[in-house]
């Protein structure tokens, strides 16, 4: 299983790119082979898809794409090549929020996405996705970790504490983070 390629861009196809790595090229689908330069040496995040005929790579430019596509093609009668042109079309910070919000219209929009596909993606994710730490640094994870399990320490429960985990300023101390916190939580 491959995690990453590091490689230069050789040839870009319509829906793929070719990535050389010491002379080998490899064939990986992504969701916009255009956003990537020929000549280019790039970091792609792969995800390898075997089945009884065909062996294919698909890449990503950032590990919270790959996490959103892998959470994509676990929703049941979505594959591969249904969630690649959901990322092409959405950003990952829409689409995470239209599953959440239950907004079967927006899902609608994507590419072979019907009316039964759009409520099996909200049925199989919803309150799945808050892993993806979109625009999010390690040390703000940890600090949202280390507040999350002090809060639950308290009593709350993780659904009370999800809407006021987002509002938390994580540049202040612990303690003044918990203090915010609290005062969300009694409103």
């Amino acid at each position: 299983m491959y995690d990453y390629i590091i490689g230069k861009i050789v040839m870009i196809k319509n829906n793929a790119i070719v990535l050389d790595n010491n002379g080998i090229g490899y064939l990986v689908f992504v969701a916009n082979p255009y956003s990537f330069e020929i000549g280019n040496e790039y970091k792609v995040y792969i995800y390898q898809h075997i089945t009884e005929d065909e062996h294919l790579l698909y890449g990503f430019k950032t590990i919270e794409e790959k996490d959103l596509f892998l959470k994509l093609i676990s929703v049941k009668g979505l594959g591969c090549k249904m969630a690649l042109p959901i990322l092409a079309v959405g950003s990952i910070e829409g689409i995470m929020d239209a599953i959440e919000r239950e907004n079967v219209l927006y899902l609608k929009k994507f590419p072979k996405i019907g009316d039964k596909l759009a409520k099996q993606m909200i049925l199989d994710l919803k309150g799945k996705l808050e892993f993806i730490g979109v625009g999010i640094s390690d040390d703000e994870v940890e600090t949202e970790n280390e507040l999350r399990e002090v809060l639950l320490g308290l009593g709350y429960k993780e659904k009370e504490l999800k809407p006021v985990l987002a509002r938390v300023d994580t540049s202040l101390s612990i303690e003044e983070q918990v203090k915010d916190a609290l005062k969300l939580l009694l409103k």
